[in-house]
C-alpha cells in the first residue's frame, strides 16, 4: 500500500488519479524510482554539507 501511495504522500499525483485508468503500475513504479532518486540525492547532499562543516 506504502508504494501505491508514495507518490500521493509527496505531492506528484492526487488520490483520486490512483482510480484513473490511465494512469498505470507503471507510472506509479515510475514516480516511486524519482522520489527515492530524490531521497538519495538529498541523503548526499546532507550528508557532504556535514562533512564540509
Amino acid at each position: 500500500m506504502d508504494w501505491l501511495m508514495q507518490p500521493v504522500l509527496e505531492g506528484l499525483i492526487t488520490y483520486d488519479k490512483l482510480l484513473d485508468p490511465a494512469l498505470g503500475l507503471s507510472d506509479i513504479a515510475r514516480m516511486n524510482d524519482a522520489i527515492a532518486v530524490r531521497q538519495e540525492n538529498q541523503r548526499r547532499f546532507e550528508a557532504a554539507a556535514r562533512q564540509g562543516q
